[in-house]
């Protein structure tokens, strides 16, 4: 397993990790088989999602502010961030990636991203090797 860094440039955001994923495989002598990216955080997830039109990720983060809005009054967590861990719940913290010949095997569109949610914030992913034989 390995660990990668994540700088996130505001309080929520998807940031696009597919290029740092790619240049991992040949640290996890990665192939062929499937990648697992998971985060280790509460507050932050991991999706794959479209990733040639920026419009998509915004309407993403607009409906998951609507659905949790930052602040609600009827929120218990003290910390403040209890639409943060709920928007995490939704998202999921981890992605299986297929891996043919070195590379993400994702569709046209498809990226994978850290959904930042609580930030910004210095965020960890923890990638390892699953055989897909």
């Amino acid at each position: 397993m390995i660990e990668i860094e994540v700088k996130t440039p505001s309080r929520e955001a998807l940031v696009n990790v597919t290029g740092l994923l790619e240049a991992a495989l040949p640290e996890l002598g990665l192939v062929d088989g499937l990648l697992h990216v998971y985060s280790p955080h509460t507050t932050a997830g991991v999706l794959i999602q479209e990733g040639a039109d920026p419009m998509v990720a915004h309407d993403l983060l607009l409906r998951l502010r609507e659905l949790f809005p930052h602040g609600h009054p009827g929120y218990r967590h003290l910390e403040g961030n209890a639409d943060a861990h709920l928007k995490t719940a939704v998202v999921g913290n981890a992605v299986l990636v297929p891996v043919a010949g070195g590379r993400l095997k994702l569709g046209t569109w498809q990226q994978v991203f850290l959904a930042e949610f609580d930030g910004p914030r210095r965020r960890r992913l923890w990638l390892s090797q699953v055989d897909g034989r």
